[in-house]
């Protein structure tokens, strides 16, 4: 079964480049390019892993995260930012939060794919931060 995986990014051109790179191996990618409307058709237990920008209009991806973990609690959630590492924001917001996952974008779809795999716990590595 492969690897469910939900993409908010307000960049239509990310969202797309890396859908089609992440079902070429083998990922199945719901991407939306607004929040809101990801948080409208969100589904509890319907992803393996939530992909989620930092930066958005609307809604945060912080702020999409909490109202998502609302639906689902045990949703797991990794942010992507273009900017600086926001773990110390995250900690605050999300204080019972063990080790938020960061992507930094750009990163190749090779790498991007290796590190869901991380962080579902099919590959080994203690990382939090990939850049």
């Amino acid at each position: 079964m492969p690897v469910r995986v939900l993409m908010v990014d307000d960049e239509q051109d990310i969202t797309t480049a890396v859908s089609r790179g992440l079902e070429q191996r083998g990922f199945k990618v719901t991407a939306f390019n607004n929040p809101v409307e990801a948080l409208n058709h969100y589904k509890k237990e319907t992803y393996d892993i939530i992909l989620l920008d930092i930066r958005m209009p609307e809604m945060t991806g912080f702020e999409l995260a909490r109202s998502i973990w609302k639906i689902d609690e045990n949703a797991r959630v990794c942010f992507m930012t273009s900017f600086e590492i926001y773990e110390d924001e995250a900690a605050r917001v999300f204080p019972s939060l063990r080790k938020p996952c960061f992507f930094r974008k750009p990163i190749g779809i090779d790498q991007f794919a290796k590190h869901i795999n991380i962080q579902l716990g099919s590959e080994s590595a203690d990382l939090t931060t990939i850049n």
